[in-house]
């Protein structure tokens, strides 16, 4: 790692960059944090970043609203380059090594001059003679215009092999220092369209010893605006350019600026001057630096939205290279991540368990992003719900007329996947005679279609997921011993989401984020009243359960922080039940709850807004309430 650092892309501190490594970095509410934020829903000590090793570690202190890195809450985590932190209503780039430009030489300023007159020679666009073929044609033949021609095309193939653009702007003005007599340059990219900042100087001609180049802002905002080529002589005797204090002091006597133009639109500006009065630039000099820049533009426009690629790239690396899209940090999610990153390399069939809900199909994703096959077809198919005649087509493919309704040929999913996986989820309802043919397919990877009598090699790799339990359906004769042998030669269990309580609060949190953007409310977290709900319940239905009530929550909730009014009673009584005794219990608090209420709304003559108030509560958790306890009040609201 090189200058790590902080860069806030969004919050109050916005813009400002914090370096990392040299001291442990806390970031929270409380001032006497390294990076203090005015945000009420920021802890006091939310979260701290310290070098450990080689690596840089983000761990949250149990923060109330969670750490998010790249959306994903994180309790602990090792930074990668182009990470995205979010704390609150802050987000943060993480930054480990900033790339090292091919060219460290000086860079340009613009000063703030002002241009009087209009005495210097202007050239339209339409009036470049090189950027027009049969303008071109028409001038006639001298050894100058064969050199710029030359040199036109020399500049054109050099710079469209470049891929780089600090490398592009030093191999460009290389080459027009080649021929045009400047002594400084400068190339000025759009803001707007450029993630570069820093104007890029060149110096030539003996003019290595500088370390600094002022370029009229005037200059370059007319030539920008306007999109016309400038040429001025006698500067210091010029009327027009008087004003221009950098040109002044520099002592320039003649310069060239030239625009940037792409599809109308504008790049920036090519900028030349010279102090030598010898050297004077002239009309030719022009109409060859503005072809120069016609060619150029395509090319600066190519290199830019590279680079923009590149840096996409980087920040979606973090994602690309966990490979999965699993959530959890957790005791058994950090064994299952460990088993995946150990069969995925291989071909070896794994069977995969656990109670629905648990999320088998990404573990199975994960072994397949993580694998060889990684480029290739993951073709998931889910063995319930489809007649045996349905499910043998959608596997095997069928041939036309084999059957009422074989219109024509079909090729089936195990032939699409050929060189990928194929995951076969709900393993356990495969029909006795469809587990033969799959099988015969493990065995020797090959099949016929329905209807078919040609054999169909296919390359594929097998991954079976199932909630029952295989050994007593081999028992009472519903599923094959041999099939079961040969995809158990890798298990692997996904855990219950009770047996991995540590990251329900982790879960709960993504998931707010992500339907809040789905529905396009903000949603910070949640209540330490509705974790404690989360926690308590047993989670039957597992992650996709959780995922239901807090998309639930999200929908029907009107704070930014989800409320434990805002999610299903049945949670709600799962906190309040002991294990025996449970009904009579259970019955008494609700009895409680509808006593209260109904009790709130007769003192307010059934008005919801007043009784809402008496209880301490949103109206809208009022009304939520009352639905879930099967209140139909006989009182009427009335305003007041």
């Amino acid at each position: 790692m090189a200058n790590p650092k902080l860069i806030a892309i969004d919050g109050p501190l916005k813009g400002s960059s914090f370096p990392l490594g040299a001291v442990e970095v806390w970031i929270g509410r409380d001032p006497g944090n390294y990076i203090q934020l005015s945000d009420p829903i920021v802890s006091r000590r939310h979260c701290r970043i310290s070098l450990e090793g080689d690596s840089l570690k983000l761990r949250d202190e149990n923060s109330s609203n969670g750490t998010l890195v790249n959306d994903v809450p994180a309790r602990e985590r090792t930074l990668s380059d182009g990470d995205f932190i979010r704390v609150g209503d802050s987000r943060f780039l993480v930054i480990l090594a900033e790339d090292k430009p091919t060219w460290s030489g000086p860079k340009a300023r613009l000063d703030n001059g002002q241009l009087v007159a209009n005495t210097t020679i202007m050239l339209k666009p339409d009036e470049a003679v090189y950027l027009h073929p049969d303008k071109v044609a028409s001038l006639p033949a001298t050894e100058r215009l064969a050199r710029d021609l030359n040199s036109l095309l020399k500049i054109s193939r050099a710079i469209s092999q470049v891929r780089e653009l600090a490398g592009l702007q030093r191999r460009l003005m290389e080459l027009i220092f080649e021929v045009i007599p400047a002594e400084t340059g400068a190339i000025i990219l759009s803001k707007d369209r450029f993630a570069q900042r820093d104007p890029f100087a060149w110096f030539g001609r003996g003019q290595a010893g500088e370390r600094s180049l002022s370029v009229s802002r005037t200059v370059v905002d007319r030539v920008t605006q306007g999109g016309e080529a400038i040429l001025g002589n006698d500067i210091s005797e010029s009327q027009s350019l008087r004003g221009v204090k950098s040109l002044l002091v520099s002592r320039t006597q003649s310069l060239l600026c030239v625009p940037l133009t792409l599809y109308d639109r504008a790049l920036g500006v090519i900028y030349l001057d010279t102090k030598d009065p010898d050297a004077r630039f002239d009309e030719d000099h022009l109409q060859l630096l503005t072809a120069i820049a016609g060619i150029a533009a395509a090319p600066f426009d190519v290199v830019n939205q590279l680079e923009t690629l590149k840096g996409d790239a980087r920040r979606l690396k973090v994602e690309l290279d966990a490979g999965h899209d699993m959530i959890g940090e957790s005791e058994p999610m950090r064994a299952v991540y460990q088993l995946i990153s150990r069969v995925a390399p291989s071909d070896s069939t794994v069977l995969i368990l656990g109670e629905s809900g648990t999320g088998k199909e990404l573990a199975a994703r994960a072994i397949h992003n993580l694998s060889p096959r990684a480029e290739k077809p993951f073709v998931a198919i889910n063995c319930a719900g489809l007649s045996d005649t349905f499910l043998e087509s959608d596997l095997f493919g069928h041939e036309k007329g084999s059957f009422t309704g074989a219109v024509g040929q079909k090729k089936g999913k195990l032939e699409i996947a050929d060189g990928g996986t194929v995951f076969l989820d709900e393993m356990g309802e495969l029909p006795l005679s469809l587990q033969a043919r799959l099988l015969r397919v493990l065995q020797t990877r090959e099949f016929e279609r329905v209807g078919g009598t040609r054999a169909i090699k296919v390359d594929i790799r097998l991954i079976a997921a199932t909630n029952q339990d295989l050994e007593a359906a081999i028992k009472n004769g519903s599923f094959r011993a041999d099939l079961y042998y040969r995809l158990n030669v890798v298990s692997l269990t996904m855990p219950a989401l009770r047996d991995r309580r540590d990251d329900i609060t982790l879960l709960a949190h993504y998931f707010a984020v992500k339907y809040g953007q789905r529905c396009k409310r903000r949603v910070v977290g949640l209540t330490p009243a509705a974790k404690n709900l989360l926690f308590s319940y047993d989670w039957p239905g597992n992650v996709r359960e959780l995922e239901n009530v807090i998309e639930r929550a999200v929908v029907l909730g009107s704070a930014e922080m989800i409320q434990p009014e805002d999610l299903p009673e049945a949670l709600h009584e799962a906190s309040l039940l002991p294990d025996v005794q449970q009904t009579r219990f259970h019955s008494a608090v609700r009895e409680a709850k509808r006593q209260i209420v109904l009790n709130a709304l007769d003192q307010v003559g059934g008005n919801y807004t007043q009784a809402a108030k008496i209880l301490g509560i949103h109206p809208n958790n009022l009304h939520r309430l009352a639905r879930n306890l099967e209140l139909k009040p006989t009182l009427i609201e009335k305003p007041f």
